[in-house]
């Protein structure tokens, strides 16, 4: 179908060179322009320093959920290739994709692997200008199932749909009631707690809750926040 954006995966670049090149004579051939987006993990990003140097250069790649498309230097054809016909690179960081994933797998019904969804998390961040149809390529479902289940609860997180949050209380009864209740009024669901009598400062009287808590979203988290304050607790959030 005719698109006016493609937006592809960019690893070592043989996918992002096929993918441009075919486009962009198709179009060619036809009198029609398209525009061809290439999407790289922040932490893998070869391509940005490469183009900037006009040719290959190897980069220390950071840890990253993309392993698929974890390169650290270019290759030289599909390198000259993009530098033809791409029209643009942008890079995603391990947030935004994991962001990604959960959506296409909530929305599109869809397993796809984190080097696979840059394209769709480019767009969430709104990392790329587009007008007129686009086509995104979602390429690869390798994902180990361990990695997909922390990479959900990340992408949760990441979206305000999952929160973390502590909460000092006196060691007395009634305590973790009242604070069930107040997480309660804000319509919100415990799905974790985590009760620890000793250690981070506390003195022997109290107690800190760790409470893991799905929310709808930031201002719902805020809510669920201020519900804890008014019930006189002293909330803070906490990292996963």
């Amino acid at each position: 179908p005719d698109v006016d954006n493609i937006l592809v995966c960019l690893g070592g670049g043989g996918l992002a060179a096929g993918v441009a090149t075919v486009a962009k004579l198709a179009a060619e051939k036809r009198g029609k322009k398209i525009k061809v987006i290439a999407i790289q993990a922040e932490a893998a990003a070869a391509y940005p320093g490469s183009i900037a140097a006009g040719k290959p250069v190897a980069i220390k790649m950071s840890p990253t959920i993309a392993d698929g498309i974890a390169v650290a230097k270019p290759g030289q054809i599909p390198f000259d290739l993009i530098s033809q016909y791409v029209d643009e690179i942008v890079t995603v960081t391990e947030d935004e994709m994991a962001k990604a994933m959960v959506i296409v797998m909530e929305k599109s019904k869809l397993v796809v692997e984190a080097g696979g969804a840059v394209g769709v998390a480019a767009i969430l961040a709104n990392k790329v200008k587009l007008s007129g149809t686009t086509a995104v390529i979602l390429s690869g479902g390798n994902i180990d199932p361990l990695l997909l289940q922390r990479v959900i609860r990340h992408g949760l997180a990441a979206s305000d749909r999952y929160t973390n949050i502590a909460v000092m209380l006196p060691d007395r009864p009634g305590q973790l009631v009242l604070t069930a209740q107040a997480v309660a009024a804000a319509g919100a669901n415990v799905v974790e707690v985590l009760h620890t009598r000793h250690g981070n400062g506390l003195q022997i009287s109290e107690v800190e809750l760790d409470l893991s808590i799905e929310t709808r979203g930031k201002t719902h988290r805020d809510e669920v926040f201020e519900s804890l304050k008014a019930a006189g607790l002293s909330p803070r959030m906490t990292e996963d």
